[in-house]
C-alpha cells in the first residue's frame, strides 16, 4: 500500500538544500523514490558498492553526480555513513550550486566526528512515524498499541514488526556501531525509561533501575535523542503567579516501541498507561505538524510546584491538556485555569475522547479528532 505522506521534499528542496533526519522505518527512503526518482540523482551509502567506493574516495562523488545526467538535485542517504562527504557536499554547493537532501537516522556520528554540519547552507527537516492526517480509515486503538511505523501499522502481524525493529535496531546495532559498550545494562535502561514514557525525567531512579551510575543514564538518554528514538520535552518555567517545575519529560518517538520496549501486551481502554499512550499520541501529532508546516512555534509543557500541570504549550498561543476519558468534567480544566492566571495563553484546549465539543470564553472542550482536524488547519499556531 503506498501511502500519500504530508512532507513534501520536491518543495522543500526548491528553497535550499536540507538535511532530512528521522527514526529509522519511518519512511525517508520509500519518500524519496516517490517523489525525486525521476528528478534527482540518489546515492544510497546502504549500497555496499558505494559505501566502499566514496569511503575510500569522498572526492568521487562529484564524478558520480556528474555521470548520472540529472537535474542538479542530489540525494545521499544515510549520510552519516561517511561523514567526510560533506565537505564534497559544501564545496558542490558553492561551486556548482548543486541543491542536495542529506538523509540520516543518527545526528550523533556527525556532530561527534565534529563533522562539516554546512551551517547556513543546509537547513534541517524532519521525518516522523504516520499522522492521523496521512492514514486513510485510522484505527485509534490500533495506534496506540503498535504505533505509526509504516510497516508496523499496514502489516497484519504487527507485534512481530515491532519485535524485530527492536532488536535488530534498537539494540543490536546500536551496540553493533559502538555506541555503548554493554548491552544488558542499556537494555534494562530502554525498559525502566519506556516505563517512565512521557514523565518527568528522574535520572537517579533511572540509574538505580538499570545499576549504572547517573552519568551513564545522562549518556544513554543523550544517545536516544541522537539516534531520534526518543526526544525531551521542555519545561516552560516563564509563569509568575505559580513556582514552575524545570525538569524535562521524555517521550519515545512511537507508541508501539514505547510499549515493545516496556514489556506491554495488552492496553486496557482504562488503564493509566492507555492514557500515557494518547497524551503521547497527541504530542506525535504537534511535533509532526510544527515540523512539517515549518512553523517556529516552541513546544513545551508546565507543572507548578503545587501539582497543576498541562500537557503541552504551542508557542505562547495555545495551552493544551489531554485526557483518555470519554466524559470529560470541570476537574480536567484545573491546570488550564491554573495557567490562565497568567494571562499570557490566547487559547486553552482540553483534547479528549468525549465526542461533545464545548467553547466558554477561551476554553474549549474537543474530541480528539476535531483537535487533529483544527490542528492541520492551522488554528492553534499562527
Amino acid at each position: 500500500m503506498e501511502l500519500a505522506r504530508l512532507l513534501n521534499i520536491t518543495d522543500l528542496l526548491t528553497r535550499k538544500s536540507f538535511f532530512l533526519f528521522g527514526p529509522r522505518a519511518t519512511g525517508k527512503s520509500t519518500l524519496i523514490k516517490q517523489q525525486l526518482s525521476e528528478t534527482a540523482t540518489i546515492i544510497d551509502l546502504l549500497d555496499s558498492r558505494l559505501y566502499l567506493r566514496l569511503l575510500g574516495s569522498p572526492h568521487d562523488l562529484e564524478s558520480i553526480i556528474d555521470s548520472a545526467h540529472k537535474d542538479k538535485i542530489v540525494v545521499i542517504d544515510e549520510i552519516q555513513r561517511i561523514p567526510e562527504l560533506l565537505n564534497e557536499v559544501h564545496r558542490l554547493i558553492e561551486n556548482k550550486k548543486i541543491t542536495f537532501l542529506l538523509t540520516g537516522s543518527s545526528a550523533r556520528k556527525l556532530r561527534r566526528g565534529k563533522a562539516n554540519l554546512l551551517a547556513g547552507r543546509v537547513w534541517e527537516s524532519g521525518m516522523f512515524p504516520l499522522t492521523w492526517k496521512e492514514i486513510t480509515d485510522f484505527d485509534l486503538d490500533k495506534f496506540l498499541h503498535y504505533g505509526g511505523l509504516p510497516a508496523v501499522y499496514l502489516s497484519n502481524y504487527p507485534a512481530e514488526e515491532l519485535d524485530a525493529y527492536v532488536n535488530t535496531y534498537l539494540k543490536e546495532e546500536i551496540m553493533a556501531e559502538g555506541l555503548i559498550r554493554k548491552l544488558p545494562p542499556f537494555s534494562r535502561f530502554l525498559r525502566s525509561i519506556a516505563l517512565a514514557n512521557g514523565e518527568m525525567i528522574n535520572f537517579t531512579k533511572l540509574a538505580n533501575d538499570c545499576q549504572v551510575p547517573p552519568s551513564t543514564v545522562t549518556e544513554y538518554v543523550c544517545l536516544l535523542e541522537d539516534t531520534l528514538v526518543g526526544c525531551l520535552l521542555p519545561a516552560w518555567t516563564e509563569s509568575r503567579k505559580r513556582k514552575a517545575i524545570s525538569t524535562a519529560k521524555f517521550y519515545f518517538f512511537d507508541p508501539g516501541v514505547t510499549h515493545m520496549l516496556a514489556g506491554t501486551r495488552i492496553l486496557d481502554r482504562n488503564s493509566n498507561l492507555y492514557g500515557k499512550s494518547f497524551e503521547q499520541f497527541i504530542w506525535m501529532e504537534i511535533r509532526a505538524y510544527l515540523s512539517y508546516t515549518r512553523k517556529k512555534c516552541e513546544l513545551a509543557y508546565w507543572r507548578s510546584s503545587h501539582g497543576y500541570e498541562v500537557d503541552f504549550l504551542i508557542g505562547t498561543e495555545t495551552a493544551i491538556e489531554v485526557k483518555a476519558s470519554q466524559r470529560v468534567s470541570h476537574r480536567d480544566l484545573r491546570g488550564l485555569k491554573a495557567l490562565k492566571e497568567e494571562n499570557i495563553f490566547k487559547k486553552y484546549i482540553l483534547v479528549s475522547q468525549d465526542m461533545i465539543n464545548t467553547r466558554k470564553g477561551n476554553f474549549q472542550t474537543l474530541y480528539w479528532a476535531k483537535f487533529l482536524k483544527d490542528l492541520w488547519a492551522d488554528k492553534f499556531c499562527s
